[in-house]
């Protein structure tokens, strides 16, 4: 059950649905997600009322085709899985938006059964 947030410079609703696209696959594709398994917050900045800010941070040279996507999901992956669905992102966001691989920055949270209510004011997860 992963929370998706995108942000994304001067992006239509065009792009953002790439994006949204491109980090449910992958989610999908790595982490065997359930397909029908979607929550998302997609937004784009258009530079006067909102911004993103980045620098070139550990050698990566990013402009103003950044695409932040922060995810929040339950514990229990491995760092190596971890990388698989960067690397997924990274492909199927330059495939699906024509953002280079270098604009696309990723953040995971994690978090227990415990911390999830999926409606109804109940914890679902938790027995």
């Amino acid at each position: 059950m992963p929370f998706v947030r995108i942000d994304a410079h001067d992006t239509g609703t065009d792009r953002l649905d790439a994006l949204g696209r491109a980090v449910h696959d992958a989610l999908v594709d790595t982490l065997g997600i359930p397909p029908d398994d979607r929550f998302q917050v997609l937004t784009g900045h258009d530079g006067a009322r909102s911004t993103l800010r980045q620098d070139d941070y550990l050698g990566v040279h990013r402009d103003e085709g950044i695409v932040f996507v922060a995810i929040t999901l339950r514990s229990g992956r491995t760092a190596e899985r971890k990388q698989a669905l960067y690397r997924r992102i990274a492909e199927l966001a330059e495939a699906y938006a024509g953002t280079e691989p270098r604009n696309v920055f990723v953040t995971l949270t994690e978090n227990a059964d415990a911390d999830w209510s999926l409606g109804h004011g109940l914890a679902q997860y938790v027995s």
